[in-house]
């Protein structure tokens, strides 16, 4: 993934769904997701223990929506093109404690879209990273850019990675 903005229309943007700052996706501590075995990406590691908002990662129609967990599907760019953002690591043990969901599955969003709210708290007393894997499904890594580098901050809503489809 080279660092560089996209130059061309037919790309696509994907922003922060969280503050925090960027790892690279080999840094996530779940092989899963390290060996991108789900797709290409890049992680975001919050800072602190704050209430976040979690914003859509791309325009699109929100697909799946689990309290840890949603994936936006952008099928103008392809019939299994989506957005994974998954918030933490094995926070589905949670069952749901310290997130918030105010959207709902088939629901056309927006990049920025307000879909969740996520209390660090009940992960961090669980033992958990929050460490929280973005990654773009039914893509090659050859398609992708990073904008934002592994160690720099980034704000919920910035230019985080492109992508050609």
């Amino acid at each position: 993934m080279s660092e560089q903005p996209p130059e061309q229309l037919s790309e696509r943007v994907v922003v922060a769904p969280i503050s925090g700052v960027v790892r690279a996706l080999r840094d996530v501590p779940d092989p899963v997701f390290a060996e991108e075995m789900v797709g290409p990406g890049i992680a975001i590691e919050p800072d602190g223990d704050r209430l976040l908002q979690v914003l859509s990662p791309v325009a699109g129609v929100l697909h799946k929506v689990q309290p840890h967990a949603v994936v936006v599907a952008v099928p103008q760019a392809g019939p299994d093109a989506a957005v994974l953002v998954h918030l933490g690591l094995d926070t589905v043990r949670l069952d749901g404690a310290g997130f918030t969901v105010h959207v709902h599955g088939g629901r056309q969003v927006h990049a920025g879209t307000h879909l969740l709210d996520w209390d660090p708290a009940p992960t961090l007393e669980a033992d958990l990273a929050l460490i929280s894997p973005v990654v773009l499904l039914g893509t090659s890594p050859k398609q992708v850019r990073t904008l934002a580098r592994p160690g720099s901050s980034v704000r919920a809503g910035q230019h985080l990675l492109s992508w050609r489809p």
